[in-house]
C-alpha cells in the first residue's frame, strides 16, 4: 500500500524497480531514507541525473541557480563561455548548463565519488566536460568567464530534515555560519588578474546580506543581485563584472 508522503509517480516508479522486495522498501522510506537515491535519479532541467549517497540530491532551488544562470549568460552577451562549477557533486549544474548552452565547463570537487559520479552522468547526458578532484579553495580560478556555485552552505547548528542524514554531510554543513566558501571564493576572486564576467552563487534564505557585505569586502564596485526561488525567498546571488 502506499505511503501517504510518497507520490504516485514516485510509488510507481519504485513498484517497478523492486516489484520482490516493496515492503522493504516502504520500511527505509519510513526512517526518512530519501526516495531519489531509491529510485536512483533525478531529472534536472532536460538531464536525468543518477543520484545516491555518494553525492548531495539536486534539489529544485539549483535548478532554478542554472536557469537563472542561463539567461544571464545570454543577457550578458557571453559567447561560449569557460564555465568553472565549484562543488559540483553529481554534476547535474556542470550538465545542465552544456546542454542548454554553448560553453565549455570543468566541474571541481574534492570527493573522488562525487567525480566518479559526475563523469557517469556526463556519459549519459553526451555530454563533455572536464571533471577534477580538487578542493575548490585550492583550484585556479584564471581564465573563466562564469564561476558558478551551490557550496556547502548550512550552519552547524542549523536543524535539518532527517532525509538529510543520509547524504554527505560535508556537502550540507559549512564553517563560519555557513559562510565560510562564499568568503574563501570571493576573497580569491579577488586576487585575479582578470575577473570573470560572472559569479552565481546558490545561498542560505537569510545569508544573502552577509554574502553581499563580504563581496563588498573584497570586490571593487561589484554589481551584486539577489533573487528569490519559487518559495519567495532570498536564495541566489550573482555578481557582475565590467
Amino acid at each position: 500500500m502506499k505511503p501517504d508522503f510518497i507520490t504516485e509517480i514516485d510509488w510507481k516508479l519504485l513498484q517497478e524497480k523492486y516489484p520482490e522486495n516493496i515492503n522493504e522498501i516502504v520500511k527505509k522510506l519510513e526512517n526518512h531514507y530519501p526516495v531519489q537515491y531509491l529510485i536512483g535519479n533525478v531529472e534536472f532541467l532536460n538531464t536525468t541525473i543518477k543520484v545516491d549517497e555518494r553525492v548531495l540530491i539536486p534539489r529544485f532551488e539549483t535548478e532554478l541557480l542554472v536557469d537563472k544562470t542561463i539567461k544571464k549568460v545570454k543577457d550578458l552577451h557571453l559567447n561560449n563561455p569557460k564555465i568553472l562549477d565549484l562543488g559540483t557533486g553529481s554534476g547535474c549544474i556542470s550538465i545542465a548548463l552544456k546542454k542548454n548552452i554553448p560553453c565549455s565547463v570543468t566541474g571541481i570537487d574534492i570527493s573522488s565519488k562525487a567525480i566518479e559520479l559526475a563523469k557517469e552522468n556526463a556519459k549519459e547526458n553526451h555530454v563533455e566536460i572536464d571533471f577534477k578532484i580538487e578542493n575548490m579553495i585550492n583550484t585556479d580560478f584564471e581564465g573563466y568567464d562564469v564561476i558558478i556555485s551551490n557550496p556547502p552552505y548550512v550552519k552547524e547548528t542549523e536543524l535539518v530534515g532527517e532525509e538529510t542524514k543520509f547524504e554527505p554531510q560535508n556537502a550540507l554543513f559549512a564553517k563560519k555560519d555557513g559562510l565560510y566558501f562564499y568568503e574563501e571564493i570571493l576573497k580569491k576572486i579577488s586576487q585575479l588578474s582578470t575577473k570573470p564576467k560572472l559569479v552565481a552563487f546558490e545561498i542560505g534564505c537569510t545569508e544573502g546580506k552577509d554574502i553581499e557585505n563580504i563581496a563588498l569586502k573584497y570586490l571593487s564596485t561589484p554589481k551584486i543581485s539577489i533573487d528569490k526561488d519559487l518559495t519567495d525567498r532570498e536564495r541566489y546571488l550573482f555578481i557582475e563584472f565590467e
